[in-house]
């Protein structure tokens, strides 16, 4: 058990107060004002918790969670800096800053994979603008007192839901509409409850999402609630010495009672976070409450881009009962440019920490590109009918028959995201001309109108 003798109290640090943090004196004017350039455009939050216990000052400039928390000018194209950077020089009226940030959010593919066009669900002519429905048995729902997180990550790809832009946010109040959707939606059996991060809200609020489902009279075919979260990475105090923490853990063990399947899809991005005797204390209790804990995170440039690394997370994750999930690849959004790797690269740190790990790590799937027609898996580089190509397949597709039915690309040695591949083999993939008609259908395009949409989520 963690014994403490003051209970720890969260504090937030963003664009108004992050000078205020005493490590901050390590830093140089150059790096403050380029955190407050980058944080302009892109969200910055970091918390006591992070700050504190898991980055190395020593070494700040190298260290993956200062990187993973904290700005740098890099993570702007140098024309989108320099925009911002004399924006700032010459005004201080938030109108003004507010409005060149937004004019460059709009050109960072702020919704990749076709959320907004495919991805939102109607019931009785209403939008759920609330609710992502993108394969069969799979909703998400996105709860709109869980639009923040308690400390925001550089790489995320949900962004545009803390920076203010109200027309790119997926949120929905209330429940109701979801319900009745899924009750009428009976192939759907997991519910995904995703931000932000459901875990920044009080037990009292998350709870009364979840009683709905826990009644007597519930008509829905829900059998695995999942909650996507990284509260065990920066606040694993919410499970242990918050106020509500208790009151958590018997909400989920109603739940598993219930028979529903609870699972936390947690995110670790490096093994530094697992090693806090908080971290680990907090795994055991969800873990006595019958919550399963997975565990997934992109392969990230300057974060976690060796198998060295992620070879020693897994193993982390498995000594502490998590079950590794699912490494990703970088969305082709926000900051993607800083982050991402050529997809050989991200394939070839699988491979080589694939290796490593024993069979119980190996429930780990990747690299996968969650695209605009799925899950898209690289499973490797290799030559078919004398030709070097990538092979892939699906692991989850808007069409599920998609799903496990490998594919091939021409290989490209500095393609890094669908878009920048090519069938290898005919003119298209074989899903391609479904996708559109499934495009047209859900976007309500008319059928006379050209199809403008690359594959991937333009």
């Amino acid at each position: 058990m963690i014994e403490t003798t003051v209970e720890p109290k969260y504090r937030a640090f963003s664009l108004h107060n992050f000078r205020s943090i005493p490590q901050m004196e390590l830093l140089t004017e150059e790096e403050l004002f380029d955190i407050e350039v980058v944080g302009n455009v892109l969200p910055f939050k970091v918390n006591n918790y992070v700050i504190d216990e898991l980055i190395n000052w020593e070494d700040y400039q190298d260290d993956p969670i200062f990187r993973l928390t904290f700005p740098h000018r890099d993570m702007l194209r140098t024309a989108h800096f320099k925009q911002m950077a004399d924006t700032l020089r010459h005004t201080d009226k938030r109108k003004d800053i507010k409005q060149v940030a937004n004019e460059i959010r709009l050109q960072l593919n702020p919704h990749p994979a076709g959320q907004m066009q495919m991805n939102v669900p109607e019931i009785d002519g209403i939008k759920l603008t609330g609710v992502q429905h993108k394969y069969r048995e799979t909703v998400l729902f996105f709860p709109s007192s869980g639009q923040t997180c308690h400390s925001y990550c550089t790489f995320c790809f949900r962004w545009p839901q803390f920076t203010g832009m109200d027309e790119l946010k997926f949120a929905m109040k209330e429940t109701e509409l979801l319900v009745r959707y899924l009750e009428k939606r009976q192939e759907v059996t997991d519910l995904l409850f995703t931000g932000g991060d459901p875990m920044i809200m009080r037990h009292k609020v998350f709870s009364q999402y979840i009683e709905p489902f826990l009644a007597n009279e519930n008509k829905t075919n829900i059998q695995t609630i999942r909650i996507g979260t990284k509260s065990l990475s920066y606040w694993p105090y919410k499970f242990v010495t918050d106020p509500d923490a208790d009151d958590f853990l018997r909400l989920f063990e109603r739940i598993v009672k219930r028979g529903i399947n609870l699972a936390f899809m947690a995110h670790f991005s490096h093994p530094v976070e697992l090693e806090t005797e908080v971290v680990q204390e907090a795994i055991r209790r969800l873990r006595s409450a019958g919550v399963q804990i997975r565990t997934q995170s992109p392969v990230l440039r300057h974060i976690n881009d060796s198998a060295e690394v992620w070879a020693d997370m897994w193993r982390k994750q498995v000594n502490l009962n998590c079950i590794p999930y699912y490494m990703f690849v970088e969305r082709d959004t926000g900051a993607k440019h800083y982050f991402d790797l050529p997809l050989e690269r991200a394939w070839n740190i699988f491979r080589d920490a694939y290796q490593q790990v024993s069979g119980v790590c190996r429930t780990v799937r990747g690299p996968s590109m969650s695209c605009t027609p799925g899950k898209v898996q690289i499973l490797g580089v290799t030559e078919v009918a004398g030709k070097k190509v990538f092979a892939l397949r699906f692991i989850q597709g808007r069409n599920p028959d998609w799903v496990a039915k490998p594919f091939f690309a021409e290989y490209d040695p500095r393609a890094s995201w669908m878009k920048d591949l090519k069938p290898a083999f005919g003119e298209k993939f074989f899903f391609e001309e479904e996708l559109a008609r499934l495009y047209m259908k859900k976007a309500a395009k008319p059928e006379h109108e050209t199809l403008k949409m690359e594959i991937s989520e333009n």
